[in-house]
């Protein structure tokens, strides 16, 4: 551990979560794809593809390009909550027909957000990862229902909620016997308007003293536009995370979600080369 922060036990409620009670990192693996896949201390994990589902040529096309170029798995949303009820909200059971196919032709676990109890029968035994949004976080019967399957949970930090508040939710979780729970810094809600979040890079480094979970940031979430996701990335793995979730489109300015915070493929590559050398680096400390 790079890190020895000294916080008595008492003031830590989240005793499955906590450090402490495991005493070594946990590693989660993946063996839908065509490779095993590992997510924690050790590697640098790459989830990528556009911020949802948009069209069976268009996903596919950025699947294939995501294989070749090194990702590790597939992100795309199939139900978005939006803020204005009149924003594309994703094309639902359509959209995972295109997702499963993605995963046929490419060998890549997917990632997709569950927002409902009700999902569970159609996400639960077709996607790898099922990813718990910002807003859901303290959604505690959701939680509580994930709690009960043996899939790995993708726990992103809600927009406001403390470190505390987090792994709490994700004891949630860990209570109801899956261990299999990876945090997901996404940024959050500060008086700063220039960027839509403020990436909390110390909560990386924090994280991998306090708990044991594997810890990734999102970048593009975290700062809503492009130019700012391949620094934060570099700077997520330098922090110490375990791996990344960024967004790929192949036409952002077309696309019908968060088109502004996504990487083009040739900028994808790049942001891939960077993070990769950093990730050689701090396995070298």
């Amino acid at each position: 551990m790079l890190y020895n922060i000294a916080v008595d036990d008492a003031m830590k409620p989240f005793k499955l979560a906590s450090w402490d009670k495991k005493g070594s990192y946990t590693h989660i693996k993946i063996d839908s794809g065509a490779e095993p896949l590992l997510i924690g201390e050790g590697y640098c994990t790459i989830i990528a593809g556009p911020c949802a589902v948009e069209s069976e040529e268009g996903y596919l096309q950025i699947a294939r390009f995501l294989r070749e170029a090194g990702a590790h798995a597939l992100r795309g949303g199939l139900f978005k909550p939006r803020t204005s009820p009149y924003s594309f909200k994703g094309l639902g059971r359509q959209g995972l027909e295109i997702m499963l196919e993605a995963r046929r032709i490419t060998g890549l676990p997917l990632v997709t957000e569950i927002m409902d109890i009700r999902d569970l029968e159609l996400l639960g035994d077709n996607i790898d990862i099922l990813q718990v949004g910002s807003r859901n976080m303290q959604n505690y019967s959701l939680l509580e229902e994930l709690g009960k399957l043996h899939k790995p949970i993708l726990l992103k930090r809600g927009l406001s909620a403390t470190i505390e508040e987090w792994l709490l939710a994700a004891e949630y979780v860990l209570d109801g016997g899956n261990p299999n729970v990876i945090l997901c810094e996404r940024g959050i809600r500060t008086f700063e308007s220039y960027l839509r979040n403020t990436v909390d890079i110390g909560a990386v480094a924090l994280l991998k003293d306090l708990s044991h979970l594997p810890v990734l940031v999102d970048p593009s979430h975290a700062t809503g536009k492009w130019k700012m996701v391949t620094p934060v990335a570099r700077a997520a793995i330098a922090a110490g995370a375990d791996g990344l979730m960024v967004e790929v489109h192949p036409d952002p300015d077309r696309a019908l979600s968060d088109g502004k915070q996504s990487l083009t493929p040739e900028n994808f590559l790049k942001m891939y080369e960077q993070v990769s050398q950093i990730s050689r680096l701090v396995k070298n400390l």
